[in-house]
């Protein structure tokens, strides 16, 4: 086995072009060798979706994905969703205002699910934020804040396209 691999990967939206060993987890990757310690690190066995990115628009749990099987690939984490001057996104402000946010340890998971899940359903109900986030564990909430931030972040994004939408008419 090599040493090290070269690998391209976007993180973010930056190209990095980068030497890693075979055997570098992808959440290894984005919070030591990246700087991203966005991406919490739980159970490290794929169960408590803590460390869920997006890989290719699919939510991924980077703990059981080796950072060299991701050459060409596009990777978003949570810091991916705030604006460069610090706006939040409307999924960030929805957790803040529905009070779906306790300890944080499970939030960027969530966050990164949601984001994946409105992405596909810009309007979903009860049934689908359970199907999506069914897999992220959160140890202080009965979820029913974190369910009720994910449909509000739809709406919010809604109306922030309807609004964009009718500026350009």
């Amino acid at each position: 086995m090599p040493d090290k691999v070269r690998i391209r990967i976007t993180v973010n939206g930056t190209r990095h072009d980068l030497l890693t060993e075979p055997r570098t987890l992808l959440a290894d990757l984005l919070r030591g060798d990246l700087a991203l310690p966005g991406t919490h690190l739980g159970c490290e066995q794929g169960v408590c979706g803590a460390c869920t990115v997006l890989v290719d628009d699919v939510a991924t749990r980077s703990c059981l994905v080796f950072a060299a099987q991701l050459d060409g690939a596009s990777v978003r984490t949570v810091e991916s969703l705030a604006g460069a001057d610090g706006t939040l996104h409307p999924i960030q402000r929805a957790f803040t205002q529905e009070h779906g946010l306790q300890c944080g340890f499970c939030t960027p998971g969530m966050l990164m699910g949601a984001c994946e899940l409105l992405e596909r359903v810009p309007e979903p109900g009860r049934e689908d934020v359970e199907e999506a986030l069914g897999g992220n564990l959160c140890r202080c909430t009965g979820y029913q804040n974190i369910v009720r931030s994910v449909r509000a972040a739809g709406r919010l994004m809604a109306d922030e396209k309807s609004e964009q939408s009718g500026v350009r008419a």
